[in-house]
Parts: structure tokens; C-alpha cells; sequence
């Protein structure tokens, strides 16, 4: 009889059919329970569910929408809150809270950095070919190395996110794009034998600093220094300038020499002095002497003089008391002549209209008078006054 294919041949026979399980309650065998479909489902989406969550909590964690972040001391963060708008900027390292996925942390690095200028072709964002300047005389140089170092602003972190974006984009843009022009104006200024001086390119370059750090500073972004090596000029200039070394040396030569050449100068002087003081002293000897007899007939003339002074004195008080008398008298006859005045003045004011009468009278008397006719006929409308000069003179 051929095996049912439910039961393979395993060579012991038939199976035994399944032992029905116990009761809960321990009694006789019952019926066995399996679980249903509804409670399948339930599992596979609480399993799914937490499955989401998981990965939800992984990516805000990686975007920084997790709820925390954690600052190093070369990190600052700029959290940022959908929400309110509001944006927060933490430069204390350790660990910030905020809430989750209605906010963002986004954290730079504040650590200097660093921009160089070398080469002949560019490399990456921070490493550019090597800085050529025209100077203002037409010549050329350049820097073999000249490196930049530079870093955020931590208390502007919240311009470089909104000027440069997350991450370290702001070493991609703002540094390159304003170093080379502004290093070019600021050397530029000055000759090629200006620029060999190490005072004028050390200004160049505080200078090319300050205005990189105007234009920067909207951008969060700073200056730290500038580090420029010596300028490389053409082969024929960098001759010339040795010769200028040359020659400057030869100048310091004869400044030494003229130094000792004034030493020995000052030397013979001081020897000359010498000599001089002591015929100084000599005619100081002479001088005092004369000074001496000087006193004595100044001490003579002064003695003259005040008996002169004496004398003056008192023929000046004698012709002083003679002029008061003298102007006492003067004084006394004025004063009578006034009253005379005074009387005839008042005997004019008594009889003013009179005296004017007599005194037109005089004056008509000596004025001759002609009336001819002004038409020159029998029967004149009108006579005109005519004053003749009588002969001999009349006044």
C-alpha cells in the first residue's frame, strides 16, 4: 500500500498525530488557540511605526533638527526657530536643548583659518596662485607666499548663515573674493624701490587688513594677519636693488667716517675752548678792574649830579613862585577885562536893533545905486539894481 503523500516515507511508520495541549485550567485536553489575522496586522504597524520613529529621530539628528547639539570649544551654533523666526547664537561649548523639529542648530567652525596666495594655478578655494602686483611706476613683483589667516566672527555667526549658508561655504566665497584686489590697490600704491622698503609694505599690508576687515565684517567674517614674505622682482631690478645694497653700505661707510671725522672735530674744538677760557679769564681779570675804576668815577658823577640837581631845584621853585605871580597878576587883569566885555555885551543886547541899523547904514553908504529902464523907454514895468565900483576903490 503506497505511502499518502501528506506522511513521507521516513522508515519508522506513520507519524503520531499531535498531543492535544492542557487546559489553562489543568483539565483535559481542549481545544489548541492560534492568533488571528487583526492581531498580525497590529504588530507589523506598531513594528513599522517604530521603525519611522527610529529614522525620524536619526535624520533630525543628522539635520540638526533633533532637539540637541552638542559645541566644541572651536564650534559656535546658530539655532534657529521656525517658528518664532528668531535665531540664537551659543559660543559656550557643551550641549544645547531646544525643541525638536520646530527648530534647526546649524554650527560653524570659529577655529582661524587659512588663505594662501602660491603657485601658479589655483588649487581650492583657499589656495590660489601667487599675488602679482603692478607698481605705480609700471614695474612687477610679486609674493612667492603670502598667506591670509582668518576666522568668523562668533557674535556675527548668524550673518555668515544668512551671507554664506550652512556649513563651511563661508571658506568658499567672501576671503577670495576681495583679498586679491584690495592686497593689489594697497601695494600698488607704492614704486617698485618704494615697495623694497619693509616699512612701506609693512603698511601696505596693515593697510590691505584694515579694508578687508570694513568689507568683511557684514559678512561675520575678520582678519586675523596678513603674512607677506619679501617681494620677487624682475631678474634685472633685483640687481639694481643689490647695487642699492651695495650703495647703502658705502653710505653707512662714510657716515661712519664723517662721524669719526666729527668726533675729531669736536675734539680739536674742545681744545680751542680750552685755550679760550683761559684768555676768558684773563680779560675777565682786566674787565673787573676796569669795572672797578668805572664805579669809582660813576660814584664821582653822581655826587655832581646831585649837587647840579640840587641846584636846578631850586633856581626852578624861584622862577615857578615868579611865573604864579606873574599869572596871578595876568589872571587878575583878565578877569577885569571880562567885566568890561561883559558890560559892553550888555549894553549891545539893550541896543541890538539899533546898532544893526547903523551898522546897514554904513554899509549902504558906500554902495552906489544906478536905476536905468529895463526896455530902455519913457515908461519902465520894471528898474534893475545895478552895483557900480566906485572909482579909486570902494569896498
Amino acid at each position: 500500500m503506497p505511502n499518502p503523500p501528506d506522511f513521507p516515507d521516513l522508515g519508522g511508520g506513520p507519524p503520531k498525530p499531535p498531543r492535544a495541549p492542557k487546559t489553562p485550567s489543568g483539565g483535559g485536553p481542549g481545544p489548541r488557540l492560534s492568533p488571528g489575522p487583526g492581531l498580525d496586522r497590529r504588530r507589523l504597524f506598531g513594528l513599522a511605526g517604530g521603525v519611522v520613529l527610529v529614522l525620524l529621530v536619526i535624520i533630525a539628528a543628522l539635520t540638526g533638527k533633533g532637539g540637541f547639539v552638542t559645541i566644541s570649544d572651536t564650534e559656535v551654533a546658530v539655532i534657529v526657530n521656525y517658528v518664532t523666526g528668531s535665531e540664537e547664537i551659543v559660543n559656550r561649548p557643551g550641549y544645547k536643548i531646544f525643541p525638536p523639529l520646530l527648530a534647526q542648530a546649524f554650527k560653524f567652525d570659529k577655529s582661524p583659518n587659512k588663505f594662501l596666495m602660491e603657485g601658479e594655478r589655483d588649487q581650492h578655494a583657499n589656495h590660489v596662485s601667487k599675488l602679482t602686483v603692478r607698481a605705480n611706476d609700471g614695474s612687477n613683483f610679486w609674493f612667492e607666499t603670502l598667506e591670509i589667516q582668518y576666522q568668523i566672527i562668533p557674535g556675527k555667526a548668524d550673518a555668515v548663515l544668512r551671507d554664506s549658508g550652512p556649513g563651511e561655504a563661508f571658506k568658499q566665497n567672501w576671503v577670495r573674493a576681495y583679498a586679491r584686489s584690495v592686497l593689489r590697490d594697497e601695494f600698488g600704491r607704492f614704486s617698485a624701490e618704494e615697495v623694497a622698503d619693509p616699512s612701506n609694505y609693512r603698511i601696505a599690508t596693515e593697510d590691505a587688513k584694515e579694508r578687508l576687515n570694513e568689507m568683511l565684517l557684514s559678512h561675520g567674517v575678520a582678519i586675523k594677519e596678513i603674512i607677506t614674505p619679501k617681494p620677487k622682482f624682475e631678474a634685472e631690478y633685483e640687481k639694481a636693488i643689490e647695487d642699492r645694497k651695495v650703495a647703502d653700505q658705502e653710505v653707512e661707510r662714510q657716515k661712519a667716517r664723517a662721524e669719526q671725522l666729527k668726533r675729531e672735530r669736536e675734539r680739536r674744538l674742545a681744545g680751542i675752548e680750552r685755550d679760550r677760557a683761559t684768555e676768558y679769564e684773563q680779560l675777565l681779570g682786566t674787565l673787573n678792574a676796569s669795572r672797578i675804576s668805572a664805579e669809582k668815577d660813576a660814584v664821582k658823577v653822581t655826587r655832581d649830579a646831585d649837587a647840579f640837581r640840587i641846584q636846578q631845584v631850586g633856581t626852578g621853585r624861584a622862577e615857578q613862585a615868579q611865573l604864579l605871580q606873574e599869572a596871578r597878576g595876568r589872571e587878575e587883569q583878565a578877569r577885569k577885562e571880562a567885566e568890561g566885555l561883559r558890560a559892553r555885551v550888555d549894553a549891545l543886547a539893550a541896543r541890538g536893533e539899533i546898532l544893526v541899523r547903523e551898522a546897514l547904514a554904513d554899509k549902504f553908504s558906500s554902495i552906489l545905486f544906478e536905476i536905468v529902464p529895463y526896455r530902455r523907454d519913457p515908461a519902465p514895468t520894471r528898474i534893475e539894481l545895478l552895483e557900480a565900483a566906485a572909482a579909486g576903490g570902494q569896498k
